[in-house]
């Protein structure tokens, strides 16, 4: 039964998340609300990593929740499940996407989708914000050192002559920080 569950999640996972990895954040955050497989916190992490890391957010979160849950077979499982949506759906328009592509109606739902995926991803971020900022969310407090952290690395990003640097060094430094000041 947990096989089953693994896959129905992450196919409907998979299925409804517009926009790519990050769109999938709501989604996999309801998962840990409802399922013992990760925490919000670990979400948190996982997301921290993923971005870090080459691969998808969606497909490594879902690799990890199935490990968690069932083991190898649960990490194939849940993957193959938030794969298998968008390979389905990419075969099945690729073809009627060619041949209507002028079609207004077209141009239109795509026109529609494109904010919906922003919405989605800002959602996502908000969520990383504040569990990043706040911690876990349960007491409420402000964690400083992740606030003045997050304002440094958002001013440095921005300037000019830094911004050429590779955003691996950025996370470094993070990484650092977070060692050094025990965040």
């Amino acid at each position: 039964m947990i096989y089953l569950t693994l896959f129905l999640e992450f196919f409907k996972t998979g299925l409804f998340a517009v926009g790519g990895g990050l769109a999938t954040i709501p989604f996999l955050t309801d998962i840990a609300v409802k399922y013992p497989w990760f925490t919000s916190a670990e979400l948190a992490d996982m997301i921290a990593v993923a971005e870090s890391t080459p691969g998808p957010i969606g497909v490594n979160t879902a690799t990890f929740a199935g490990f968690r849950a069932a083991g190898i077979p649960g990490a194939l499982v849940a993957t193959f499940g938030l794969v298998l949506p968008s390979f389905l759906i990419i075969l099945l328009i690729a073809g009627a996407l060619q041949k209507y592509k002028s079609n207004p109606l077209v141009q239109n739902a795509f026109a529609g989708l494109r904010p919906a995926s922003a919405g989605l991803i800002g959602a996502a971020g908000w969520s990383v914000l504040q569990t990043a900022l706040a911690g876990t969310g349960l007491s409420g407090a402000v964690n400083l050192p992740a606030v003045l952290l997050f304002a440094a690395i958002l001013v440095l990003s921005n300037i000019k002559k830094l911004k050429s640097l590779h955003p691996a060094v950025f996370i470094g430094l993070a990484a650092l920080a977070g060692i050094v000041f025990g965040m």
